[in-house]
């Protein structure tokens, strides 16, 4: 069935009593926005920062009367906001409505990543059959890309491999048709372990991908670990991926801004050979090599 969306700027006023309002005239969901373009980028632990300037979004049942709940709202509303506006949505799976216009892109010179049932530009190319769910992880986001593109140029014929941070499973399953023997798949979000589990078994390498929750790693023995989180929880887990990564095992790091590389180098260097290898739209690449205690 259709829905009856509202929509609010409010500017800077704390939304908390507005959500509310909305939720008890029978909001089914209510969504802030970004007003302008003032993106929040790493947020420190525990904390849920706002932008500046805010839109919000409230979604109701179709039969609910727009001049109703717009007179309901006026007396809980502050009066400097401006009206809301109104418009039906048709009922669709949007979390899946992006998907239309993925399309198969290549990494490296023979990577491809493709939406279920499309071919790889290349028929002699390696290919990915990808639904990434409700998960991150398709390869548009460039650090997603410089991964897949660093995974695709490594030597993993045998190779034992962890992904930590795996969203939609996208480089697990990249390193276990490349080659890897065995891929440890870690991610604390329970819609990255659905994706993964269901992107594994799509590619055929469901039995060479261990998928858990448990954020600890196994000391010393991984021959490769790559993450594509964010720059502060990877500075944090310097030391337990140099435990976990053996002796000229090697590593790559990205979800780093550019001007966030320079401190994640540091946190890795007493463990790692480390260096900046790759650049996009802002982001970079960190690889290097384990040095022997």
């Amino acid at each position: 069935m259709p829905f009856l969306q509202l929509t609010i700027d409010i500017d800077r006023h704390d939304p908390t009593p507005i959500e509310d309002a909305l939720f008890e005239l029978g909001a089914l969901s209510v969504t802030l926005e970004d007003a302008a373009d003032d993106p929040v980028l790493e947020p420190a632990p525990g904390e849920t920062p706002l932008w500046p300037t805010i839109t919000l979004k409230a979604i109701f049942d179709a039969a609910t009367d727009p001049a109703a709940l717009q007179g309901e709202l006026a007396g809980r509303l502050p009066r400097t906001l401006p009206p809301p506006r109104f418009e039906t949505l048709p009922d669709k799976a949007w979390e899946r409505e992006w998907l239309k216009d993925f399309r198969p892109m290549r990494f490296g010179s023979r990577l491809w990543v493709c939406p279920g049932g499309l071919p790889a530009g290349d028929p002699d190319g390696i290919r990915i059959e990808l639904d990434p769910g409700l998960a991150f992880g398709t390869g548009t986001h460039a650090t997603t890309a410089l991964c897949l593109e660093w995974l695709e140029s490594a030597a993993l014929d045998g190779c034992s491999v962890v992904d930590y941070g795996c969203g939609s499973g996208i480089l697990a399953i990249a390193a276990a048709i490349l080659g890897a023997a065995d891929v440890c798949a870690v991610d604390i979000d329970p819609q990255a372990l659905i994706a993964t589990d269901a992107n594994a078994e799509r590619n055929g390498v469901r039995s060479r991908v261990h998928i858990t929750q448990d954020p600890r790693l196994p000391n010393s023995g991984t021959d490769v670990l790559v993450a594509n989180i964010l720059a502060g929880p990877l500075v944090e887990l310097a030391p337990a991926f140099a435990a976990a990564v053996r002796p000229g095992g090697r590593i790559a790091l990205s979800g780093i801004l550019a001007g966030q590389s320079n401190t994640v180098t540091a946190a890795y260097q007493p463990w790692f050979d480390i260096a900046l290898t790759a650049t996009r739209d802002g982001w970079t690449l960190l690889a290097g090599q384990r040095r022997a205690d």
